[in-house]
């Protein structure tokens, strides 16, 4: 670009020399001169390098890979075209999870996956699973802690670059209503509790999404048809909660 401008300032200043020697064509050069300054502006215009793409990788469970609704409706996947909005350019993501994955099975399957990092953004969802089965909180804390340091090594140990999410309130679901709900908000705010002080520990962003989770009575779409997960409206709802995580280090 800068060659562009010095060619440009040289021709317009050979045009003006000229103009000053040779007045009888003062008026046509005149126009050829706003001919080419038009055309420079175009051409700078149209150079406007568009952002890098960048890497996104989703470690979790059924919340993160979207069972019960398409994938284009996980929240990953609505958060990358969110973002697009927002010139934020991120490519497919990279999902590791499935349903019914405690934080053991994450980690076994963080262990054997290959991973091409650093990336450039890494989320963490994990938990829910744990507290259905029962598992013992202590246990999680440590299985917890060793997630997240692998998720901020992943994300070339930028710990801001890494966001944890907070585990949704299932209990809330037509699925649990046979169940002792009272007990399982409170078991799933426990979980939470760790999940949150592991965060600032760490250093690492904290999205409490829980409270849109136990808005089911008065927003009954956001549930998918499986009566347990969240649907693709409800992860929209997510989105907007995460969103500004990244807005932050835009602007940053």
């Amino acid at each position: 670009m800068n060659t562009i401008y010095l060619n440009f300032a040289f021709v317009s200043y050979l045009i003006l020399y000229f103009c000053s020697v040779n007045s009888i064509f003062l008026h046509t050069v005149k126009q050829r001169f706003i001919f080419l300054l038009s055309l420079f502006i175009l051409i700078s215009c149209a150079e406007k390098k568009t952002p890098p793409q960048q890497s996104f990788l989703a470690l979790g469970d059924s919340y993160t890979v979207g069972i019960g609704v398409d994938q284009s409706e996980s929240w990953p996947f609505q958060l990358v075209k969110k973002l697009a909005a927002e010139s934020i350019i991120i490519g497919p993501p990279r999902v590791i999870a499935e349903n019914g994955w405690t934080t053991i099975d994450l980690k076994n399957a963080v262990d054997e996956a290959a991973l091409d990092f650093p990336y450039d953004w890494v989320s963490l969802l994990i938990g829910v699973n744990n507290q259905y089965e029962g598992k013992s909180i202590v246990a999680f804390q440590n299985e917890f802690e060793q997630l997240l340091s692998q998720a901020i090594l992943f994300a070339g140990s930028k710990k801001e670059n890494v966001f944890v999410i907070s585990i949704p309130d299932w209990g809330k679901t037509p699925f649990a209503k046979e169940r002792d709900r009272e007990q399982i908000a409170l078991e799933i705010d426990n979980f939470n509790q760790v999940i949150y002080e592991q965060c600032i520990r760490a250093g690492v962003a904290f999205i409490d999404i829980t409270p849109l989770s136990r808005t089911i009575d008065t927003h009954p779409a956001f549930i998918a048809k499986d009566g347990l997960h969240p649907s693709g409206l409800q992860y929209e709802a997510w989105i907007d909660e995460i969103v500004p995580f990244f807005i932050n280090h835009k602007n940053e």
